[in-house]
Formats: structure tokens, C-alpha cells, sequence
């Protein structure tokens, strides 16, 4: 008689593969030594897209087999040897003799500053949420000392808002190590680099021409529009108060610049439909602001 075998049990603590080590290793430029590269596995049901915030940060909804996950956080590339970190086209691209020099001398200092924010980070297992911020903030300080053809402070910008992102998440997932503080920290950042980065393009001090996703998440490229609208946004959610009248006057450019931007008040196809509306919904609430704050001189006329 045929006797039907049972079903082999699947280990119950085994975990579920997030990611996968990729056959072609990563040269860092640095200390010339080869490393692993740990790209994020995408199918059966490991994404699953929530909602979109206003700051276009894609939220991922956790599922029973494999938890949370935050794909972002695979976007860059750590060196466990020097400590560098770059998104993983700049390992390949970066190639200036005297950025390198920098960051080699630089290492100690950047193991130093990591370690005090993301104590025991490892950049040699499959990462987890707070070893994706430690390789963040390790691209933040590697970037510092990028020539600034390789558009350093656009990708401090976009770096500065995902660590942000990935502080607001640790608070969330381990309450009670400041991470909140640490995010909002992060954010102030990314409000003056990403106001910098449209500062140095107008006065010819540094492109933004060779950055080809302006993100400034992962999921779809917002373009120049995108950045025009980060730029009002995080000023009117994150930029100083000490200075009413310098902000109020920035605010109100930010204002202008959506509006030219978006062309509120006519019909546009051109601009994607979250991005549109997130920038009116913005250009209200400036709008809002400013008027209750009509003492406020914004003319450019120098006080005498």
C-alpha cells in the first residue's frame, strides 16, 4: 500500500531572506579592497507599499512573514575596512585623487562619530534598521569630503532627509534613545543643504547636473519639481524661528518658487499627481502663515 510522506516541517526560527549577498563585489576606492554587496530581494510579497507622507517618503506596510522592512536602506554601500560609504554608483565614480586622500585620513574620525549615534552598527552582516542608518550617516560625513563635482551637497541634502526618515523609524521600532531628537537633528540638516544646493547651482559654485535620481526616496524620481517643493516644505516645517523675519521672507520665496514652478491655478498633465497636490496643499498653508504674520516687511530693500 502506498504510504504518503509528511510534509517536512519548515523551521519556525528560521527567518525569512530580506536580501542577498550579489556575485560582484564592490571596490572601495579608498583602501582598494574588495566587499560584499547586499542588494534587497523585492518578490513574493516583501514590499508592500503604504502610504505616501507629504515629505514623498514611501511607507512600507509590515506583513506576517516578514515583518517591517525599509528598502531605502539598501540604497547605499559601507566599506568595512575604511569606514566609507557612498550610494553604490559613487564607489565606481569617485575617483578624484585628493577626495580620496581626505577620506583616508578621515576614517577614525568617521568610526568615531557613527559609533556615538548608532553604537554596535556592523557593516558586514545583512543589515538591520539601525545598520542602515550607521552606513547613512557614514555617507554623510564621506560626502563632506567629496570634490564638489561629484554634487556633495545635493546628496548630503537627500541623505540628511532619509536619515531623518530612518531616526523617526528607530524611535518608533526601540523608544527611548533619543532617536526622535536625532531625527529632528537630521532634518534641520537637510533643510540647509537642500536650500544650499539650489544656493551653489545659481551661483555656479556646484551642479546638481550630475545627480540622476533626485529620489528623494526610493520608489520614483521627483525630478527638480520635487526638490523645489522639499525646499519650501522643510522650511516651513523645520526651518529656525529664531529669525521671524528671515523666515518669513524665505518662506514667502519658497512660495513664489512653488507657484512658478507648479503653475497653480492652471491645469497641468506634466507634474506627477501626489507631487502636485502635496505642493498645493503647501502653497496654502505658506499662504496661511504669511498672513497671519502681515507685520512682516518681505520687500528686498535694505532696512536704513
Amino acid at each position: 500500500m502506498y504510504k504518503k510522506t509528511a510534509k517536512k516541517d519548515e523551521d519556525p526560527d528560521k527567518k525569512p531572506k530580506l536580501s542577498y549577498w550579489s556575485k560582484t563585489k564592490c571596490i572601495c576606492p579608498i583602501c582598494q579592497r574588495p566587499f560584499e554587496k547586499e542588494e534587497m530581494l523585492t518578490g513574493s510579497g516583501r514590499m508592500n507599499a503604504g502610504e505616501l507622507t507629504d515629505e514623498l517618503h514611501r511607507k512600507y506596510i509590515p506583513s506576517e512573514k516578514y515583518g517591517a522592512i525599509y528598502p531605502l536602506i539598501y540604497a547605499v554601500g559601507a566599506c568595512p575596512r575604511c569606514h566609507v560609504a557612498f550610494f553604490w554608483k559613487d564607489f565606481e565614480e569617485i575617483k578624484d585623487p585628493a577626495s580620496i586622500d581626505v577620506l583616508r585620513d578621515d576614517d577614525e574620525n568617521r568610526k568615531k562619530k557613527v559609533s556615538a549615534i548608532f553604537p554596535h552598527y556592523d557593516l558586514t552582516r545583512e543589515r538591520n534598521l539601525l545598520d542602515g542608518a550607521a552606513m547613512y550617516y557614514l555617507a554623510l560625513l564621506s560626502y563632506e569630503k567629496v570634490d564638489l563635482a561629484y554634487a556633495p551637497t545635493f546628496k548630503r541634502a537627500m541623505i540628511s532627509l532619509r536619515l531623518a526618515w530612518l531616526c523617526t523609524h528607530l524611535n518608533e521600532t526601540i523608544p527611548g534613545y533619543n532617536y526622535d531628537y536625532i531625527a529632528k537633528m537630521f532634518y534641520q540638516k537637510a533643510t540647509f543643504f537642500y536650500e544650499q544646493t539650489m544656493i551653489n547651482e545659481m551661483s555656479r559654485i556646484e551642479s546638481f547636473s550630475p545627480v540622476s535620481n533626485f529620489g528623494p526616496d526610493i520608489d520614483k524620481n521627483y525630478g527638480y519639481d520635487g526638490m523645489i517643493y522639499l525646499i519650501g516644505l522643510l522650511e516651513y516645517k523645520y526651518g529656525q524661528t529664531d529669525d521671524l523675519p528671515l523666515r518669513y521672507k524665505k518662506l514667502d520665496a519658497a512660495k513664489r518658487a512653488i507657484a512658478r514652478g507648479f503653475g497653480l491655478g492652471k491645469s497641468s498633465k506634466a507634474k506627477p499627481g501626489p507631487l502636485l497636490e502635496n505642493a498645493r496643499n503647501l502653497y496654502d498653508k505658506i499662504t496661511d502663515l504669511i498672513k497671519e504674520s502681515n507685520t512682516i516687511d518681505f520687500s528686498d530693500d535694505d532696512e536704513e
